[in-house]
Order: C-alpha cells, then structure tokens, then sequence
C-alpha cells in the first residue's frame, strides 16, 4: 500500500529549511517534511533584532549576489523562488578600510580574498617580498593538492601580504588563521587557478577572469526588513511542520528507514521517517552518527569551530567616514576584529535623527579569552577601541547589543574536501537515506548553505525513488 513520503531534517538554519523547500518542490506531492530545531526559533546564524528602534542584524548581514561560477547565486535564486526579489538592497557604500599603523587605509581594490593579482596596488598597505612570486615553471599547487592559504600566499609574496591583508580578510569571514585554513575550501576559485598558473599574481587574475563581474554590478546584498524574513518565508513555502525546542538526542536505522527520539530523556517521543536531512553542526551531527557509523562520525566531529561575539552600538550623530566598515589585522593587538558602519553601508537604513549602527566583530580562533568579557565589558572595549581606530571620541552608545555566538564558525584545515567526500561517500554506501549538509561541510556564507540544502534534498528524493510508493 502506498503512502506519503516522511522526510526528517534535522536542523532549522538556512541550510536546513534550503532543503525543506526544495523537497516541498521536487518531492512527490503529500510529503509529509517536518523539520526539528532544537533551539526556540528557526533561522541558524540568521537573526534579525531590533537596537534604538532600528531592525538590525545580529548575525550574518547579506548574502553573495553571484557564485563562484559567476551566475545567480543560490541564496538570489531561493529568493526569487520565495517572492522576495524586491525586497533585495545593496551597499550604498562599499569602500572598506585597513586598521593599520594605527590609522585606516582603503582596501586595496584587484585582490581575491586579500591575495594580490597586482602588487602594485597593495604597496600602500603591505610590502611584498623583494623576490616575489617568481615563476617556477610549473603549476603551485598539484592535481588534488591542498594546503593552508596562508603557506601558499606567504611563500609566494612574503609575510607583509598575509598578515596585513588576506588574514583580516579571511578573519573577517571565518574568524580563523590564514595559516590554518584549507585554500581549496575558503578559496576554490584560486585554487582551481593555482593548479594551471606558475606564478600566484597570475592565478588570481585568472580565476577573477573565470568569473568577470559586469561594472557597477553589486557583490552583496541583503533584505530591507532583514534576513529573518527569508528564514520566515522559506519556513512558510516548505509546508513543514515545524517543531521548536525539539533536540533530535538519537538516530536509529530501521527496516523501513529511521527512527528519531526527539525530547527530554524521561519523556522522549518516538519518530519514524523514511529519510532523514542532518543539517547539524559538525559536533552535533557526529553525536547523532556514532551510534550509526562510527567512521563516519570521527570524521565529521573533527572539524574545529571559532566562537565570536557580535557588539552593536547606537550612537547619536557620530563623526565616521564615509566607508563600509574596516577589518583588523591580528598584528595590530586589538579586541575587534572587523566593524561594520550599518547605517552608512545599507543607506535603507540611515536615519534622519542622525542615529548611527556601528557593529563590531570580536574573537579569533585559538585566542577566544576576550570572550569571556561580560557584555558591558565588551561594550565598553570596543567603544573605546572604535574612538582610537577612527581618531575621534565617540560619544556614548544610546543603547548596545552583544551577540554570543559559540561554536559558530567551521575552521577548515587543508584536505577538508576530501575528508568530506570520503565521508559522505562512505555514508551513501551504507545508509544512503541519510543525507548531511551544512556549513561545517561545505563551506560558510548563505549561498553555500542554501546550496548544500539544495544538493541534500536532490540525494534524498533520488535514494528514495522518486515516487511516494
């Protein structure tokens, strides 16, 4: 007898509701998709707040217009699948500095993630090597070689480039090291380049070639209302039942597919599910699989993360300069890491009483001690440090927000891909009704998340035959 499909995903972020939706679209009509979260709100490392009557975005601030292959990106294309094309904004300002010998340089303009394709044009914020990235008449990097941007980028063009700009460029993304992080993962386009190029100059030339963006045309963007609104919307279009505060604390394969014990251990609910999304953090993920495959588990849960705290100000008519924000240098010794000028970077949200959002970004990986600050400690650092960066007195914050994220950002050490697709190939052999995405996989940034959603409910619907039978 013939029924509904039950599909189980395990995680209520992006990534997660990115596949609830696409199983509502592609699945056979009737299934029945929950999605279990096990915190009190959906949404992940999305969350729209208010501060001083503004809304005002506690966790990530926008999403990539463009993949990597220069086409619509994958959060633009779920979007426009949600109806929410119109809602879309763009920087009004999007020159960024460098906080560096104690004063704010513009970002050097032709580099990729911080790596020069002229250097030239960095010599204002950083010296390269004298003997820089001559060609060695072969390719950098091997046909499945990996190894840490910062090894690569520092024997190539010297200490200056990494610590002065692609590690505050990849710290502002990732809160990580240069010197730790996979180059395949953070970097793919450049790694693909580095594979052909002899020089490293000439690798990201030709990997921003691979992907030429039109003139004017904007890298970022973001929702006028915030990016709660995707997570609510995505949540609405899934017709998902969705259940909050509802910790999945085991899996267990079945005849017919899987069983859930979802809930507190002295009143646990039983679940079954013909196939099952873990849209899990690394850690968490690994936990559920141990019991499932251990192999698989001890690869996950190996993946590092970096906690960071998000520390949001509103102040009265401050004196900033017309930029984006600015990131930090490690070398520089400060609390902050990156800042954000909210209201001067989204115009949409400027105000006429001459209030002002100013966000900043605290915690690197591997020296996470300013974290345990109390919060109007933090708030009290990073107005401080903000005055002595911009070189005037700020006046004082009308209100401040501090937002805690633990655990929050995967730290990706070479070879991360193929330990993933080892993984997940040895997962599909044994249990292929279980389909892992996310972040801690494939990568941080919502396009990626929303694409790892995307691919898992494909392999869901394909390991279940595509009928509802």
């Amino acid at each position: 007898m013939s029924r509904p499909w039950r599909v189980a995903v395990v995680g209520g972020g992006i990534a997660g509701l990115a596949a609830a939706v696409r199983l509502r679209d592609r699945a056979p009509a009737g299934t029945e998709i929950t999605v279990y979260e096990q915190s009190g709100a959906l949404g992940g490392k999305l969350r729209t707040g208010e501060l001083a009557g503004q809304p005002v975005e506690f966790g990530a601030e926008s999403f990539l217009m463009r993949d990597p292959a220069g086409g619509e990106s994958a959060a633009v294309t779920l979007i426009r699948r949600l109806g929410l094309a119109e809602k879309i904004v763009h920087p009004t300002v999007g020159q960024a500095a460098l906080a560096v010998d104690g004063g704010l340089r513009p970002v050097p303009g032709g580099t990729l993630v911080g790596v020069p394709g002229d250097l030239e044009r960095v010599a204002t914020v950083a010296r390269p090597a004298v003997d820089a990235d001559r060609d060695g008449g072969r390719p950098l990097l091997g046909p499945d070689e990996d190894v840490a941007v910062g090894t690569l980028v520092r024997a190539r063009l010297g200490d200056q480039v990494v610590d002065r700009l692609v590690d505050p460029m990849l710290g502002g993304v990732y809160a990580g090291r240069a010197d730790d992080l996979s180059l395949v993962t953070t970097m793919p386009a450049l790694a693909r380049a580095a594979r052909v190029e002899h020089t490293l100059t000439g690798a990201v030339r030709a990997a921003q070639a691979a992907a030429p963006r039109a003139p004017g045309a904007p890298v970022f963007g973001t929702l006028a209302g915030g990016l709660s609104t995707l997570v609510e919307a995505a949540a609405t279009a899934s017709g998902a039942t969705i259940r909050l505060n509802a910790a999945v604390r085991e899996l267990t394969p079945t005849a017919a597919g899987w069983r859930l014990t979802v809930g507190p251990t002295r009143d646990p609910e039983l679940v079954e599910a013909d196939a099952v999304v873990l849209a899990l953090p690394a850690r968490p993920a690994a936990r559920l699989l141990a019991p499932v495959t251990a192999e698989v588990a001890t690869t996950i849960g190996g993946l590092d993360y970096a906690s960071v705290a998000l520390v949001t100000l509103a102040l009265p008519n401050p004196e900033l300069p017309v930029l984006s924000g600015f990131l930090v240098p490690a070398t520089e010794g400060l609390l902050i890491k990156a800042s954000t000028f909210f209201t001067t970077k989204w115009g949409h949200l400027a105000r006429p009483d001459g209030i002002a959002l100013v966000r900043a970004s605290v915690g690197r990986y591997g020296d996470e001690t300013s974290l345990h600050l109390a919060d109007a400690d933090l708030v009290a650092t990073v107005h401080r440090e903000l005055s002595g960066v911009l070189g005037v007195a700020l006046p004082a914050p009308l209100a401040s927000h501090v937002q805690r994220w633990g655990g929050a950002l995967p730290q990706y050490a070479p070879g991360h891909g193929d330990r993933v697709a080892a993984a997940r190939t040895a997962l599909r052999a044994a249990h292929p009704t279980l389909v892992l995405a996310g972040a801690g996989l494939d990568g941080v940034g919502i396009p990626v998340c929303v694409r790892s959603g995307e691919t898992a409910a494909g392999e869901i619907i394909e390991a279940l035959g595509g009928s509802g039978s």
